[in-house]
């Protein structure tokens, strides 16, 4: 269909790749991946016919149409939202016309003439290429599109140019989804999107009659749509069948066997130069020489390129909060409405707890209100009614979406840098910079000077140089590659304040997240574990309510700590927990004691109540002692969950098989401790329940 043949492109002095040869056939599925700056970009405008090669040549087949939408910067205006979507359709709308003309034609004139049946027999062709081509349900799928997308009813009467940059560029995806051309080139396409949107469009792909190769940086999106990866690497094009998994392990199958041809090259030319300079001047030699003269020059050299940049950081690991880190109790937040508007209400009688350790995933629309509730609990946007606690010794950090204009664009980023860490010295600053790619150089920018993403890469590197044991963390990933954000996603992984934070990057939603609070509609409703979980329970699964542990002032003293709960949830998503049952469930006022609820059993269908438990007395000094012990097991229980987790990951990055074997010896250690200190646990819990 497509076809490269030796293509090579320059920018500038630099060589972005050289004899690259690609066809692209009817039904690909490509993802095209490679670090920043090897030529992505390019390559997906060279294949729209936007941009032309240096070298080689580039081949379409008769009558094929390419669609292609770059990273941002298209506008769209004059019209409202549905039209702008139904001018995609102009040949169909005017045929559609033109039948209509020709139906009036055959109702005024003689069924007998030869005039007559030269209309019909015109309507009948057109008809048949109209109903073909689905022009009696373009109306529907252009809803159908632009619902997937985001837009509401109320915005298809909209003008496009009242929506912002990210709203436009989702209305030109929408026309080029509903163009259906034989290529589909995405460059970018879920920047814009929110998770519903991207969900949506990961099926729509899915189902997508033609070709397509689109550039993301999300990798669950990849590995739900595409079947193949061409990766720019060493100034090559290289091609592997599968999705980005399957990629990574080919990867790097393909890396150890060029560093073994490397090695083996590079002894045959010590060979071969051996022998040269030790018979270079021996006539009986003279033709064996030549020949391993020859030979060097014939060999093509493997080239090793130099490792790939990567951002090496640890977040500084804060003093420890309290137990209760934040606590909404009944918050209402209402924007006043503008020109006489209504008033909009984002949220009413919210109530939740957050507890130390948590990671809590925000999930919802755009508009929803999830920026707003980072901003409520980073204190920088008030209250209209409620109350909102912090708990003992908490230390907020906020990471905003425009963190960066609060800079001075102005100052030069070494210099910024250095106010703000004025005991570093300049070569420790210049590392720390160049861990998150500004080299050389580049450290003498001045802020103003930068591109979005690296101003959104440096903001992020000036939070992390203050410790903070509560991390606020709207779009953190915005900007970042893949590795950047597996580097990212693996530091806040080890980091043992807590977090909440706001992505539309559902691997790495899937891999941090221990709870995901969604936002919609004036509340917040809480579900347990990561994204899956949440998704596993709105389709039907059993949702665990948050009335018991999100009580303030109330502590869960049944099965588990708050962390090891969810732990438990996430090992086994079908498993619904006795509290979401409505099973009786012990709760404990902060720093008194337990207290049996009496709830209703709904699993037996008889609605009677749980008896209340005749309590035994304890001596009061022999209570605090073993509520202190509970606490302790609690703390050394999560403790011994980060070990298991962290081990369980490091076990999945093989490096020898002796490190194997200790890491897998830890981790049973570590079950094995877990195990005890549970049972420990759950024996002074039920002692302190049936005591009074």
């Amino acid at each position: 269909m497509i076809q490269l043949s030796g293509a090579g492109k320059r920018f500038g002095h630099k060589l972005l790749f050289e004899n690259a040869d690609w066809l692209i056939t009817a039904q690909d599925r490509v993802g095209l991946v490679g670090a920043n700056g090897t030529g992505k970009s390019t390559i997906m405008k060279i294949l729209a016919g936007l941009d032309t090669l240096d070298y080689g040549e580039l081949t379409k087949a008769k009558g094929i149409s390419a669609g292609y939408l770059p990273q941002d910067g298209l506008t769209l205006s004059g019209r409202t939202v549905f039209a702008e979507c139904m001018s995609v359709f102009d040949d169909l709308r005017a045929m559609e016309k033109e039948l209509e003309s020709l139906t009036h034609s055959m109702a005024e004139l003689d069924h007998t003439s030869a005039e007559y049946e030269a209309v019909a027999d015109r309507y009948h062709v057109l008809e048949h290429e109209f109903r073909t081509r689905e022009g009696y349900s373009i109306e529907a799928e252009v809803g159908r599109v632009l619902m997937g997308l985001g837009f509401t009813k109320e915005d298809w009467q909209r003008q496009t140019d009242e929506f912002s940059g990210g709203w436009q560029m989702r209305l030109a995806l929408a026309k080029l989804l509903l163009q259906k051309p034989n290529l589909l080139l995405l460059d970018e396409p879920t920047n814009h999107l929110d998770l519903e949107a991207r969900n949506w469009l990961e099926e729509y792909l899915q189902d997508y009659p033609n070709a397509f190769v689109l550039i993301s940086h999300d990798r669950y999106f990849l590995d739900v749509t595409v079947s193949k990866i061409a990766e720019i690497w060493n100034k090559k094009l290289w091609f592997y069948t599968g999705n980005y998994d399957k990629f990574l392990a080919q990867k790097t199958q393909r890396n150890e066997q060029l560093e073994a041809a490397y090695r083996n090259q590079r002894e045959r030319i010590e060979q071969l130069e051996v022998f040269i300079n030790r018979f270079r001047y021996q006539a009986t030699k003279a033709k064996q020489v030549q020949s391993r003269i020859k030979e060097l020059e014939r060999m093509e050299r493997i080239e090793i390129p130099p490792e790939e940049k990567t951002i090496h950081f640890k977040f500084p690991q804060p003093k420890a909060s309290g137990r209760i880190v934040a606590e909404f109790g009944g918050v209402a937040k209402t924007y006043p409405g503008r020109n006489g508007s209504r008033p909009k209400e984002v949220f009413r009688d919210v109530s939740f707890m957050i507890e130390r350790g948590d990671r809590i995933a925000l999930v919802g629309v755009n508009g929803a209100g999830k920026s707003t509730l980072i901003k409520l609990l980073a204190g920088t946007e008030p209250l209209t009614a409620g109350e909102f606690r912090l708990g003992h010794n908490v230390q907020a950090d906020y990471f905003a979406q425009d963190q960066y204009k609060e800079l001075d664009a102005d100052a030069r980023i070494l210099d910024d840098l250095g106010t703000l860490s004025p005991r570093s010295t300049e070569t420790e600053l210049r590392s720390l910079l160049g861990c998150f790619l500004f080299s050389e150089d580049d450290v003498f920018k001045k802020i103003g000077v930068l591109s979005g993403g690296e101003r959104g890469r440096y903001a992020l590197l000036r939070l992390l140089l203050h410790p903070a044991n509560f991390l606020l963390l709207d779009e953190p990933t915005n900007h970042l590659d893949m590795r950047a954000k597996d580097v990212l996603l693996t530091a806040l992984m080890e980091y043992t304040g807590t977090v909440v934070f706001v992505s539309h990057d559902r691997y790495f939603i899937d891999r941090l997240a221990t709870r995901v609070f969604e936002v919609g509609g004036g509340k917040v409703e809480i579900f347990p574990g990561n994204y899956e979980d949440y998704l596993w329970r709105k389709q039907g699964g059993q949702h665990v309510a948050p009335t018991l542990e999100d009580v303030p002032g109330l502590e869960l003293v049944g099965e588990t700590t708050a962390s090891s709960h969810v732990s438990q949830k996430r090992r086994d998503p079908s498993a619904s927990s006795g509290q979401a049952m409505g099973h009786p469930t012990s709760i404990a006022p902060t720093g008194g004691a337990p207290l049996l609820a009496e709830v209703e059993r709904s699993g037996n269908g008889s609605g009677a109540a749980v008896a209340e438990v005749p309590k035994k007395r304890l001596n009061p000094i022999k209570r605090k002692q073993m509520e202190d012990r509970v606490h302790e097991l609690e703390e050394e229980i999560n403790r011994t969950e980060s070990a298991i987790a962290h081990l369980e990951i490091e076990l999945q990055n093989f490096v020898s098989a002796d490190q194997s074997q200790r890491q897998s010896e830890e981790l049973d250690q570590q079950k094995a401790s877990h195990a005890r200190l549970l049972a420990e646990w759950e024996e002074l819990a039920e002692v302190l329940q049936g005591s009074d």
